[in-house]
């Protein structure tokens, strides 16, 4: 997944429309203000803790993704012991696969949802800044599990201008996690005799060799829009994840400068294509589909996978070449380095305090305190076991003193069954503990023998975890998309996708790939990149000083 891509292209762009709702539409007609009329969702902490069960609660959810679809709420295990026993019904609102259009409808319409689950950028302020949600700061003590999970320095983080607290993160975390790095392919690699792939020099020759004597698979496989080769730029530097791709800029003291005229970056894109000249990825990289992808480690037709989160195709691929052929599969391995730098200071992948995206509450629920504390709920023990593993008495029965549950013989045994529940629940998974998740699997886990593990646990605890490096100071840098720093940032954006497209596809040198990247440099500063570069480090600079309270 090209995650780079996600700080620009799912800005939702709602400026005029918002504007358009509350000034060119205002009237004292409730109906045109993007909220509800006569709703009173003003947080009262003098009021009882709403308790979960004691009274039906319903509302409405919008998933602002193009790909994202709600499953029905009570279809699954989960979900149907949830609304029988806490008395929560959710009704989706679909995207209908247009996110933009969709929300900026809502929004004329006067028809906000209840609860908006969305990217952690820009647009959530402005939503904030023009009072359509509603703050969590009086919600907070008296539902205690988003408090005590996250921790204060991750809720600081996610604070607005006016010092509020309005997003609820999902898969916020206080410890390492993270899947980014190289997936091998175990049989390719045991009959070409084991060879070192710890460099760069290593990989190259390995897929070299892979290439002759393997004519039918992808010695390199770099994913949906090349996306791996971001990855790859962690080799040429320590300390260097792939996030400085994705954010179009490189720190330098307390500055970020221009990702175009960084060295590391260029050796990287270099590195890429003389790999692509020479056939050792696909050549369709840049246009091929996931399912394309998928396929293709599924059926063991790659040597080498590069990604953000191997794991998920290389478990499904593991199990099913192992199952034809014990001395199939896959493994990660260490993620590989320049020579001559120190490879426990190189992280291809990245994982932030903050997590992935937010839940927001607009001013439209009728009862936005039951709203957050079913979403409180959701993100503690029990919700977490119920959105993971189901409900208690199939593969869990009972928790242990540190409230993780303790899983039977059928989470073991049955694992078709086990990740068919997981996978009809997974799209439920709003408010994602990282932490509680991860140790309780990691201590289950810990109590089983070798082969009866998870193959993706397994490489998380061994590799992938100690090799993703904190970027949370890096977070909430990119700019309205509306504002002029906005307009320079899709330009750059837009420049940014060519260049490297170009350089990787087109170069026959690596004087010829700098050549490129001297152009994008060029183009870049004539569309304001400086402005976009001061905007990014001003707000980088904002983040490191919430860090160090």
């Amino acid at each position: 997944m090209a995650k780079f891509s996600k700080a620009f292209h799912a800005a939702l762009s709602i400026t005029l429309v918002v504007v358009l709702a509350l000034t060119g539409c205002s009237s004292n007609n409730g109906a045109n203000s993007g909220v509800k009329e006569g709703t009173d969702n003003k947080p009262d902490s003098s009021k009882a803790a709403f308790v979960l069960g004691d009274q039906p609660l319903e509302f409405s959810f919008y998933g602002h993704y193009d790909w994202y679809t709600m499953p029905p709420w009570g279809d699954d295990l989960s979900t149907k012991w949830i609304k029988e026993n806490k008395k929560v019904n959710v009704v989706p609102i679909s995207s209908g696969g247009n996110a933009k259009q969709k929300f900026n409808t809502m929004i004329v319409a006067g028809e906000l949802p209840d609860v908006i689950w969305m990217e952690r950028n820009a647009d959530v302020e402005k939503l904030r800044s023009e009072g359509m949600l509603v703050a969590f700061d009086d919600y907070l003590d008296k539902y205690p599990n988003l408090k005590k999970w996250a921790g204060e320095a991750t809720l600081d983080m996610l604070r607005s201008s006016d010092g509020k607290l309005y997003q609820f993160p999902n898969w916020y975390t206080t410890q390492p996690n993270g899947n980014a790095g190289y997936l091998v392919n175990k049989k390719i690699h045991d009959e070409l005799g084991k060879p070192s792939l710890e460099t760069t020099d290593d990989l190259y020759a390995y897929l070299k060799l892979v290439k002759e004597k393997y004519p039918d698979v992808v010695p390199l496989e770099v994913g949906q829009s090349a996306s791996g080769i971001d990855i790859m730029a962690s080799a040429f530097a320590e300390n260097r994840p792939y996030t400085y791709n994705a954010m179009m800029a490189v720190p330098s003291g307390d500055k970020l400068v221009s990702i175009f005229t960084d060295p590391v970056y260029r050796e990287s894109i270099q590195y890429a294509s003389r790999l692509y000249r020479e056939r050792l990825i696909s050549q369709d990289s840049f246009t091929q589909k996931a399912e394309q992808v998928e396929q293709k480690i599924v059926t063991g037709k790659i040597a080498v996978y590069a990604a953000s989160s191997p794991t998920e195709y290389g478990a499904k691929g593991n199990a099913l070449l192992a199952a034809k052929d014990p001395g199939a599969g896959y493994f990660i391995t260490w993620p590989v380095h320049k020579a001559g730098l120190d490879k426990n200071k190189i992280f291809p992948g990245d994982y932030k305090q903050l997590g992935w995206n937010v839940s927001v509450i607009t001013k439209a629920a009728k009862n936005p305190e039951a709203i957050f504390a079913f979403l409180d709920w959701f993100t503690g023990p029990e919700g977490q076991r119920l959105s993971m593993w189901g409900p208690e008495g199939i593969y869990w029965d009972g928790v242990d003193a540190d409230e993780a549950p303790l899983f039977t013989d059928k989470f073991v045994n049955d694992v078709e069954e086990r990740e068919a529940l997981m996978a009809s629940i997974v799209n439920f998974q709003w408010v994602g503990n990282t932490v509680y998740v991860d140790n309780s699997k990691m201590k289950f886990e810990s109590t089983l023998p070798v082969e009866k593990r998870s193959w993706e646990t397994y490489w998380q605890s061994e590799i992938t975890w100690k090799t993703q490096l904190d970027t949370t100071e890096f977070v909430n840098l990119d700019p309205a998309g509306d504002t002029d720093e906005g307009i320079v940032g899709s330009s750059v954006f837009s420049i940014y996708e060519k260049s490297r497209a170009k350089a990787i596809m087109n170069a026959s040198s690596d004087a010829e790939v700098n050549q490129i990247l001297d152009k994008a440099e060029a183009d870049a500063q004539q569309a304001g990149y400086e402005k976009l570069l001061k905007y990014k480090t001003e707000k980088w600079q904002e983040n490191v000083s919430k860090l160090k309270k």
